[in-house]
């Protein structure tokens, strides 16, 4: 059966400078083994695969995996697959909602121009973090144990733990190991002075199947996160942009808003950069 794709680039400032994404449409019919295969051939951080929905509410369902795993949200994978399903004629029921149905339920999506914005999910695990892991992750981040500043779980899907640093400058200059003989989700945090582009600085650490430590160009899953906690704790009080990806290249920028009712919207550019079809 020929299936379409696409190849999108999801929070890049301009084209070739987020983070890629294959999406593959009409999927029915791909089992778990199938998807995952696709997965880790295309050796993309995420593929995901579009299919009707099943739960009352949803425009459309996606599944969302790793070169390792199947996700139950992430959020690039998120803005990037919906891009791809408006951009084949989907309609969402709602002209200015839509509803992504994926492992964590019902996810709102909205499109403001250029920028696909999606509501930041519940946590799955929060607050504080025991001394170990706070000192295992200083190991792998190859910093003073003092050098954290705060530090908080903040897990909505993927299993991130959230590393507060005192500057931007700090986060930039982290060079972290390797590998770890432990699964790796770290993100790192830090501000920008004020008056900025960026507010914040943000890095991203994964290990991945063969447990080697990858830094992730854009990651929306952290950053919505993120936000959460810099909300919940002052650090941010506004809408905001953070910075990923610079210290390999990358500009990705997240925008970041917190609406009336108190939900916050993580959003960024979405550009399809290459398409086509496969015998799948």
């Amino acid at each position: 059966m020929t299936r379409p794709f696409k190849l999108v680039d999801v929070f890049g400032r301009e084209d070739f400078s987020g983070n890629p994404l294959a999406v593959i449409a009409d999927a029915e019919g791909l089992d778990t083994e199938k998807m995952q295969s696709i997965t880790r051939w295309l050796n993309l951080s995420e593929t995901t695969f579009l299919l009707p929905p099943t739960l009352a509410g949803a425009d459309y369902r996606v599944r969302i995996f790793t070169l390792e795993r199947e996700l139950p949200f992430a959020g690039h994978p998120t803005l990037g697959s919906c891009h791809a399903w408006l951009e084949a004629g989907g309609r969402p029921a709602e002209p200015k909602r839509i509803v992504q149905e994926c492992g964590v339920g019902l996810v709102p999506l909205r499109r403001t121009g250029e920028t696909l914005s999606f509501a930041a999910p519940p946590l799955v695990r929060s607050g504080p973090v025991d001394e170990a892991d706070l000192a295992e992750a200083a190991e792998v981040l190859r910093i003073p144990r003092e050098s954290i500043v705060d530090a908080e779980w903040i897990d909505n899907g993927p299993g991130w733990l959230g590393i507060m640093l005192a500057s931007a400058d700090a986060v930039l200059a982290l060079d972290p190991l390797g590998s770890c003989r432990r699964r790796v989700d770290i993100g790192v945090i830090g501000p920008h002075p004020e008056g900025a582009e960026a507010a914040f600085e943000i890095r991203v650490f994964f290990s991945n199947h063969l447990g080697t430590i990858v830094e992730d160009p854009v990651t929306g899953s952290l950053n919505a996160s993120a936000a959460q906690w810099l909300f919940a704790s002052g650090r941010a009080k506004a809408a905001y942009t953070a910075a990923q990806g610079t210290a390999i290249g990358r500009t990705g920028r997240i925008l970041v808003e917190r609406d009336e009712a108190g939900e916050i919207w993580i959003g960024g550019k979405t550009r399809t950069l290459f398409e086509g079809s496969a015998a799948l």
